[in-house]
């Protein structure tokens, strides 16, 4: 089970994982806690979505065209559509992403914890996953909505487990592994090397990844668990990026660079909580070690 923010981040960051499990017989969910009505549309022709709120609804159907890439069948909002609203975002005088002064009041950020985590809590009791998969305590690079997603599942997990707690939600289930999403420090290097050689000096220009203090956005490759190979679902990623035409422009050069395969696709995950992988070094499978 991915537990996202927004329609296009599963595609972003976990479409190869979702591409793999899918095709390997695995029961994959998708749980997305908003429709992304604040999306910036990066698609001229598309500008018209942002009258009459229509972004929202038109999302919807490119993440049903982004999960008909990868293979995946079992894609749900939280609460159901429209329960959740993107929050929007801001950023601060470092450029760093950070909650909007103003959020509508139905927004996500601004959301009952509890209430958000009981809706999760159903998903998961009926879905009975062994693994959850959603970001860190920083949402990967701080988004709100990220943030909260966080928040909802590591609640969620927590309480799908205690037999006693909400009956009626299902009988409780307890999640092998939760896991958190993450961009590797070594990846984002050479992604960066790899930009900078091909005459692209804006992309990330701010960002110092070669020093001894890592930007919270990264993670060290020591303290990530899972890497799952990207080569062979390059092309699937590709796919799901393509479906989400207003949020992402895939000639831009670093959407180019993490759908062209070479292992700019693999995609990196951090053990929160559960049972240990077995071996040294970074397991190639969110199973390893689990019957």
């Amino acid at each position: 089970m991915f537990v996202h923010a927004h329609p296009d981040d599963e595609a972003s960051q976990t479409a190869a994982t979702m591409a793999r499990y899918a095709a390997e017989g695995a029961q994959v969910t998708l749980v997305t806690c908003t429709l992304g009505e604040e999306g910036e549309i990066v698609a001229e022709d598309l500008a018209h979505l942002r009258e009459d709120d229509a972004l929202g609804r038109h999302r919807v159907t490119e993440l049903t065209e982004a999960m008909a890439a990868l293979g995946v069948e079992d894609f749900v909002r939280l609460g159901g559509d429209g329960t959740y609203r993107d929050s929007g975002m801001a950023y601060d005088e470092r450029g760093g992403v950070v909650p909007a002064p103003v959020v509508h009041e139905d927004s996500f950020w601004r959301a009952d914890l509890l209430q958000a985590a009981d809706h999760l809590v159903a998903l998961i009791r009926d879905r009975r996953p062994q693994v959850v998969i959603t970001y860190d305590q920083f949402g990967g690079y701080g988004h709100p909505d990220h943030v909260q997603a966080h928040r909802v599942t590591t609640y969620a997990v927590a309480l799908a487990q205690t037999a006693s707690y909400r009956r009626d939600l299902g009988p409780a289930w307890t999640v092998s592994r939760l896991l958190w999403s993450a961009m590797a420090v070594s990846a984002m290097r050479r992604a960066l090397q790899r930009l900078r050689e091909s005459g692209d000096t804006e992309s990330f220009s701010d960002w110092d990844v070669e020093g001894d203090e890592i930007p919270p956005t990264l993670v060290a490759d020591d303290d990530i668990d899972v890497r799952i190979p990207g080569d062979d679902w390059a092309g699937h990623k590709a796919a799901a990026l393509r479906a989400h035409r207003s949020q992402v422009d895939l000639e831009h050069p670093f959407w180019r660079l993490i759908t062209s395969g070479e292992g700019w696709s693999d995609e990196y995950y951090r053990l929160a909580q559960g049972v240990p992988f077995p071996g040294e070094g970074m397991a190639d499978d969110v199973f390893a070690g689990l019957l």
